[in-house]
């Protein structure tokens, strides 16, 4: 996932003010079993913390826990979406429920000093060889699910319906869940009313606290590339040239106003130029220069009015640099992209009143919407009609990395740094608990 939960000052100044987490009013018998479970599922997150996979490469992560659904009495079939698994339990009349945990790493090297540090190193597709690493926290959602499928499977008495519990590849391209889709989630297996999963975040706020956000959460992600074309000459002359890096600075500094003027202030929007390449010689004047674009937002028809209004500035740039319709900038729209993500807030609220009631007022709050980007949109997305999902956060901050923030002002390290360590052991207990409660909620055992 490419960002995450990042709390306003006020949320922040009372999550820090929290201190030690608070406990439920009564027993949990819930609970209470699955800290019989966290020694062995504690294991298995430091075995997949350290032998990471990049994305569609998942083989042995799938396999592995593949063979723990199987033991568990799911039927399980592999290689959905390429590295998808798809385990399903059907345990009478009732709703379909589905979980959901990502499998893949980053080409990162890990720099966290644990005991369990992963060194293993792989090639993607850039061609470069690199470190892998559980950065974003995928080895804690799998062992959080894990930890959940034994609850529930465990307590079939206590509910009726049909679970499917989705172990996805590649959420990091933002591939993994329309491969699977693809390849016939909900036609060659029971397709779900309800969808959950949970990510950890690098959040000031205590590990093991939920966040959650109704509607929007997270943005649609569009990746452009603008190529530029000029007409290159020497650098002594520029009057006899189209200076393919003017033109392209015009366009940066023009594709601003795409966001300030054209859309809406009440409409978040981002339009980020992350690379600008052109040129090889202090005195050649290029005759091309290539751009590359992040684009965010939130509705299909913010996104549409973001894509137009870069084709827009493009084209008009060139059209005052003088430039022949045939040297028009092309600007190209990578696919499939990233949609956004929408928590059905009825559904949604719900399900944090319910987390609220279990783990206490406390520890749950809302969290605002997010500009980065997750792929578990689709699964909603594929059938909006039908399906109301909602993924939700748990802090995985260590107590250490809060006090450091308080006191001394030192920042966060983020999802995606090599440097991320969560407190693993209140992330995956936590998400155990609250996928496994959310689906007992779902599926009572009259049928509901």
């Amino acid at each position: 996932m490419m960002s995450y939960l990042r709390p306003t000052l006020a949320m922040t100044a009372c999550a820090l003010a929290l201190g030690a987490l608070s406990s439920p009013a009564q027993a949990n018998d819930l609970r209470a079993s699955l800290e019989d479970d966290m020694p062995d599922l504690m294991e298995l997150y430091r075995d997949l913390h350290a032998n990471p996979e990049l994305s569609f490469e998942e083989h042995e992560t799938a396999a592995k826990l593949a063979k723990r659904m199987r033991a568990l009495g799911f039927e399980v079939t592999e290689g959905v979406g390429q590295t998808g698994v798809v385990s399903v339990m059907k345990n009478g009349d009732g709703p379909v429920v589905m979980l959901r945990a990502d499998m893949d790493g980053l080409p990162v090297i890990e720099q966290t000093g644990l005991p369990y540090a992963s060194t293993v190193t792989a090639t993607p597709a850039s061609g470069v060889t690199t470190g892998v690493m559980h950065a974003c926290g995928h080895d804690t959602h799998m062992a959080g699910f894990i930890g959940a499928a034994q609850l529930l499977a465990e307590r079939k008495d206590e509910w009726s319906g049909t679970l499917v519990m989705i172990l996805q590849p590649a959420e990091e391209l933002g591939l993994g869940a329309i491969a699977m889709i693809e390849d016939g989630l909900y036609s060659r297996f029971p397709k779900p009313e309800y969808v959950l999963a949970f990510h950890d975040a690098a959040a000031p706020a205590p590990a093991g606290t939920i966040g959650y956000t109704p509607g929007y959460a997270l943005a649609n992600v569009d990746s452009v590339d603008i190529h530029v074309k000029g007409i290159g000459g020497h650098g002594a002359y520029p009057h006899t040239t189209v200076d393919p890096i003017v033109l392209g600075s015009a366009i940066v500094m023009k594709l601003q106003t795409v966001v300030s003027r054209s859309s809406s202030p009440l409409d978040p929007a981002v339009i980020t130029v992350g690379s600008f390449h052109a040129g090889a010689k202090h005195n050649i004047i290029s005759d091309e220069a290539k751009l590359q674009l992040t684009v965010r937002s939130y509705s299909d028809e913010s996104r549409q009015l973001l894509l137009d209004g870069i084709r827009r500035v493009a084209r008009g740039e060139a059209v005052t640099a003088g430039l022949p319709e045939e040297l028009m900038p092309v600007v190209t729209v990578e696919e499939p992209y990233t949609p956004s993500t929408f928590n059905d807030p009825d559904f949604t609220e719900a399900r944090a009143a319910a987390f609220r009631s279990r783990f206490g007022e406390q520890r749950v709050f809302e969290a605002p919407a997010v500009m980065g980007g997750e792929d578990f949109s689709q699964f909603r997305r594929a059938d909006p009609d039908n399906v109301k999902s909602m993924i939700f956060w748990i802090s995985g901050t260590p107590a250490e990395m809060l006090t450091a923030l308080k006191e001394e002002g030192k920042p966060l390290p983020s999802l995606h740094s090599p440097f991320w360590a969560p407190d693993a052991e209140a992330v995956v207990r936590t998400g155990a608990e609250a996928l496994a409660s959310a689906a007992l909620d779902l599926m009572p055992a009259n049928g509901g």
